[in-house]
């Protein structure tokens, strides 16, 4: 376990190198078309859009971070006082943005909802609007995490997997998978976005554990019975848990920027 410990906690150091909850000034863009964000990075496929009331984004790479920013909630506010809300909206990112003018590319209905009431067309013509955004909590209400069973997985031989749903402020920054009962635990890599795989799949009915960034040390989660015996590719699969935790960095040089949104 001391081993497990010791690349958490390395992990865990790369993870948070960026003070997400910090306040900050960028221009945002939004895509023409939302069935762009279908085939985003992350990886979530047609499955994004139905996250958050459509309300998707692109990061630029010090956010998405490797694929470990995957599903992580921003709010952000325009900041022109004729077009914008005080208080913005919420997007979860689901993809890879590449250009260097925007720290964001959005969904056109996420653009729409930084507008005040009646404003949305308009905001529009903005094409790219003046931003301030943090990272804030998921919530999934009483959604459980969920685990989905890619459709490259092939059965005994290798097994990919995503996350879904997961809430609180956190990253999952390491997974193992292990047969139910057993004390035998193979490491899973991240192979892309949200997705993890392992070429050391157990038989039998599957459990998992992964650690997250949470408070200071971070955290460990179990699964301990996620995956049956006759898992199924396509298929998705109820952990069981809800993740509530918030990731406390080091970012005090930040912590009086205050946003207190107005009503």
């Amino acid at each position: 376990m001391s081993f497990f410990l010791c690349l958490f906690f390395l992990l865990f150091s790369s993870a948070t190198a960026v003070c997400d909850r910090c306040l900050h000034q960028t221009n945002v863009s939004f895509f023409s078309k939302d069935q762009a964000l279908q085939s985003g990075a992350c990886g979530y496929g047609s499955l994004a859009i139905g996250f958050n009331g459509g309300h998707l984004a692109a990061a630029i790479p010090t956010l998405y971070k490797q694929g470990a920013g995957c599903g992580a909630c921003f709010q952000i506010r325009c900041k022109d006082n004729t077009l914008c809300s005080k208080v913005g909206t919420t997007v979860i990112v689901t993809d890879l943005n590449k250009d260097n003018r925007t720290d964001f590319v959005v969904s056109r209905r996420a653009f729409m909802a930084m507008a005040k009431t009646g404003m949305g067309r308009e905001i529009l013509k903005l094409g790219i609007a003046n931003v301030e955004y943090k990272r804030v909590p998921c919530d999934y209400k009483n959604k459980n995490l969920a685990i989905r069973v890619e459709e490259s997985s092939q059965k005994p031989h290798y097994l990919a997997i995503k996350f879904l749903y997961q809430g609180g402020q956190t990253e999952i920054v390491t997974v193992d998978v292990a047969q139910v009962g057993s004390p035998n635990w193979a490491f899973m890599s991240r192979s892309y976005g949200a997705v993890w795989e392992s070429s050391r799949v157990p038989t039998g009915a599957l459990q998992l554990r992964f650690a997250v960034t949470a408070g200071y040390d971070g955290k460990w989660y179990w699964a301990k019975s996620v995956l049956p015996s006759d898992w199924k590719n396509g298929e998705i699969y109820d952990s069981g848990l809800q993740i509530t935790d918030v990731a406390e960095e080091g970012c005090s040089s930040c912590d009086d920027q205050s946003w207190i949104p107005d009503s």
